[in-house]
């Protein structure tokens, strides 16, 4: 019957689809998945260390992020005339996998700059280029690390960001170069609190 009705079609369409089409927009805008940033980086510090790190996406729940910091570390006794204390450069490839952005969407919670749980594999380089220390003539002994690690990351406010992740894996030192028999193998903990912030 409708049909018989010249321009009633038109009127139907324009008096109630298109409101209606408009109305649903939003919905359908904010049901979308949510994704890891496309790139952001920033700085980070810690009890033990200084890090600068970027992050790209890899996928919509994937991110590798590449860091360029400083780990610290000191030591102290009967046997040493002062506290030591020394900074040696680091090399740290790591994908991650942000497996609870969409949930944390669903609940209006924040995803930007890649806010939420992760789950990655850390792979670490200590090179024997320079060290900074109070002590002269220090050196390390070059090791790689690659450690499964289990972690979060929040915001606090626009730009500022803190981070903490456990994992356990294995290390491989390059005693051979410092002199020794024979290079080794054990063991590595990663764990950590940062405090950061992004530039992006």
């Amino acid at each position: 019957m409708w049909e018989c009705i010249p321009g009633y079609n038109y009127y139907l369409m324009k008096k109630f689809f298109l409101p209606l089409l408009f109305c649903a927009f939003p919905f359908f805008a904010h049901s979308q998945d949510a994704s890891v940033e496309q790139s952001t980086y920033g700085i980070q510090s810690g009890l033990l260390g200084l890090w600068f790190h970027n992050e790209t996406a890899l996928s919509s729940e994937i991110a590798l992020r590449s860091e360029l910091g400083f780990d610290t570390g000191f030591w102290a006794g009967s046997f040493y005339e002062k506290t030591g204390f020394l900074m040696a450069p680091v090399i740290s490839l790591e994908p991650r996998w942000y497996y609870n952005l969409n949930k944390r969407q669903r609940k209006s919670r924040r995803t930007d700059g890649n806010s939420g749980n992760f789950l990655s594999l850390q792979t670490s380089y200590h090179p024997d280029w320079f060290v900074i220390s109070n002590y002269e003539d220090i050196r390390i002994i070059s090791d790689i690390s690659i450690i499964p690690t289990w972690g979060i990351r929040r915001h606090l406010g626009d730009h500022f960001t803190y981070e903490t992740g456990i994992g356990v894996g294995y290390r491989y030192t390059f005693a051979k170069e410092a002199g020794y028999l024979e290079n080794e193998s054990d063991l590595a903990l990663n764990l950590h609190l940062r405090i950061g912030y992004r530039f992006n």
